[in-house]
């Protein structure tokens, strides 16, 4: 009887999430998780390159992925820890092993999740499996089935009809939780927004920043130039990496210009001239690359250029976050609270319903966690 209740208990702290696009970033997410739970088993604690070791109780290897769907050939009906090494993924090696999960990747629709660019990836193109797709009732009792609590969306840039369709599948048809990693405003519909809290359902999006990304640093900045006084007349960021998210950016990343300028912009109260930029360089891989330059004037109209670079690994950097993101929506779902989450959209977000400084959404997670304000 006691180990039962010992099961039960642990089975209770563990956030069940399904996954829709198992690339970078799902390999990232879950070979970094079994990173975590080996450091754990030598470790009491003081887990390094985490934003937050515990949210509430929740610690990083309270995630279990129980539900995959994507379309490639090499990563549906494999096994979930094979699919994630298929040879298009380029991901950081976390030099662990990833057990046998159990779990099948299954083909949800292809709709515009391959575009033709993708199909011609250098070394590595992106073939269709000729497996049936599953309709949105199918994808949903799979989401049930598995007992998953939340739909994480990893899907390319300019996936608009697919995203759509598995915010549709998640928030009303399984009615479970629904995170939109992608540059496509799911989270910032009104429509979306109105089915979240009649399904009673937790949402965050749109896009999301890394864990230590050019947005972040460009927002940082941002809000230091205008508490310093300094004006800008020119801004622009430049990022570039090898791998497919790239390949995808260059050929369809409108969006992403979107939600990556209006980061930035939202938080200097006057008009000045700001461009983003996307590169594509094979030899780069899964590392990226971030330039970040401005000119403006200071006291007395005196000029002043800033130049900055960051190179990191780009599906790391996401995965940080995500780690943060479905522990923040699980206080939701234990808390039966559905809707926007705006204290997590605002801090985590790049392109959130609305947009405010970090230190407060910072300080506004901080009340979320504790109880003090409802979403």
């Amino acid at each position: 009887m006691l180990l039962l209740k010992l099961i039960e208990k642990n089975n209770m702290s563990k956030i069940k999430v399904g996954i829709v696009g198992v690339g970078n970033c799902a390999n990232s997410l879950i070979s970094g998780i079994e990173w975590y739970r080996e450091y754990y088993k030598k470790n009491v604690d003081d887990a390094p390159g985490l934003v937050n070791e515990f949210i509430d109780k929740y610690k990083v290897t309270d995630i279990e992925v129980v539900a995959a769907f994507d379309v490639d050939k090499d990563k549906v009906n494999k096994d979930l820890s094979e699919a994630i090494f298929s040879k298009s993924n380029l991901a950081y090696d976390y030099k662990i092993k990833v057990p046998k999960t159990g779990i099948i990747v299954q083909k949800g629709p292809e709709l515009d999740g391959v575009p033709e660019h993708l199909k011609t990836f250098p070394g590595n193109p992106v073939i269709v499996s000729d497996q049936k797709e599953l309709n949105k009732e199918q994808c949903a009792n799979v989401l049930n089935d598995s007992g998953a609590e939340i739909l994480l969306n990893f899907l390319p840039t300019g996936s608009k009809q697919s995203a759509l369709f598995y915010a549709d599948v998640a928030i009303n048809i399984a009615k479970i939780g629904y995170f939109n990693g992608m540059p496509e405003l799911i989270v910032c519909d009104k429509t979306f927004q109105n089915s979240a809290l009649k399904n009673n359902v937790p949402i965050v999006g749109d896009d999301c920043k890394s864990q230590l990304g050019g947005t972040a640093i460009n927002r940082a900045m941002a809000q230091l130039l205008n508490d310093k006084g300094i004006k800008v007349s020119k801004m622009y960021q430049i990022n570039y990496a090898g791998n497919t998210d790239f390949y995808n950016l260059i050929h369809r990343g409108q969006s992403k210009h979107k939600t990556k300028k209006e980061s930035v912009t939202s938080l200097i109260p006057y008009e000045f001239e700001m461009d983003t930029g996307f590169t594509f360089l094979p030899v780069m891989r899964d590392r990226k690359t971030m330039h970040l330059w401005f000119e403006a004037v200071n006291f007395g109209n005196a000029p002043l250029k800033f130049e900055a670079k960051l190179e990191v690994e780009d599906s790391p950097n996401f995965a940080g976050i995500i780690v943060d993101v479905v522990r923040y929506m699980k206080i939701a779902l234990d808390r039966n609270i559905g809707g926007v989450l705006d204290s997590v959209c605002m801090y985590y977000a790049k392109h959130p319903p609305k947009q405010i400084p970090d230190y407060i959404s910072k300080n506004m997670l901080d009340e979320f966690v504790k109880g003090k304000r409802e979403r």
